[in-house]
């Protein structure tokens, strides 16, 4: 059985889109990240942390776990605490390239393989009316760097270099590839 270890609902739609049956438990850990440590190392630790956390309950099982970061200026945006720190994070990527990385754990026969995937992503200029009016949607309340690229926050993407999937918060090729590697079938085929 596949256990996806988010609760997601961009994370589960996509694990869906793949065509894979699932079920869902979330892995309560502390997400804390080390400023020292450079951002993707980090996505990546946490993205293990979740994984090993269902592994443990679960060993006969496939666990899948992702963390998405964005970063600008070597800092990581995470999901915003309130309205001002959205609108603050919407500035600094307002006419500006930023990198969004998701780290990605497969956690199968006893073994972890995480990897990390990046990609660049290009905002045009945006204005405070158009913040403001984003936010009130309240769409980028649960997302890193406070914007969903599947949703309203596409209109703000002016240029993106890499998977698309990955900003969305699971590059679904890379997932793939972890999967067959580990033995799991992925539209009738290992």
């Amino acid at each position: 059985m596949i256990i996806l270890a988010s609760k997601s609902p961009r994370r589960k739609q996509l694990l869906s889109m793949m065509g894979l049956e699932f079920t869902v438990q979330t892995a309560d850990i502390d997400e804390t990240m080390d400023p020292s440590q450079a951002p993707a190392h980090e996505a990546a630790a946490v993205s293990a942390r979740k994984a090993e956390k269902i592994a443990a309950q679960h060993p006969q099982d496939v666990i899948v776990s992702a963390d998405t970061i964005v970063v600008i200026d070597g800092n990581i945006l995470g999901k915003p605490k309130e309205e001002q720190d959205a609108a603050r994070m919407l500035r600094l990527l307002s006419g500006r390239t930023h990198t969004v990385c998701t780290g990605l754990t497969v956690h199968a026969n006893g073994r972890a393989n995480t990897q990390v995937v990046e990609t660049s992503v290009t905002f045009r200029d945006l204005s405070d009316a158009e913040i403001a009016a984003y936010i009130e949607t309240g769409e980028p309340m649960d997302k890193a760097g406070a914007y969903g690229i599947q949703g309203y926050g596409s209109m703000f993407v002016s240029h993106l270099d890499g998977d698309y999937f990955c900003v969305m918060g699971l590059p679904v090729c890379t997932l793939a590839g972890m999967l067959r590697a580990a033995g799991v079938r992925i539209l009738g085929q290992i």
